[in-house]
């Protein structure tokens, strides 16, 4: 795949992440905004990857990896407080 067409993708998704910024923010629920922080961590993972494959740098991918992790946890984490006011 061409460079010009991955910043084309890169552009793209970082526009749809502006969105979710805004449904965040606008949100009328929290589980809204939970889901919108949800999908900008996503995309933000998306971007490291494309990163690494237009830098061709492996090292990247285990990055983008963990911060997809660690977007997932927090979610987790943030759905059960708002379900049950607690964490543990």
């Amino acid at each position: 795949m061409s460079i010009i067409a991955l910043q084309a993708v890169a552009i793209f998704l970082a526009i749809l992440a502006f969105f979710s910024l805004y449904k965040a923010y606008d949100g009328p629920t929290a589980a809204d905004r939970v889901v919108a922080i949800n999908v900008i961590s996503t995309k933000v993972a998306v971007l490291i990857a494309l990163l690494a494959v237009v830098t061709e740098q492996e090292a990247f991918i285990d990055v983008a990896l963990i911060y997809a992790m660690m977007g997932f946890i927090a979610t987790v984490c943030v759905s059960k407080y708002i379900e049950k006011g607690k964490l543990f």
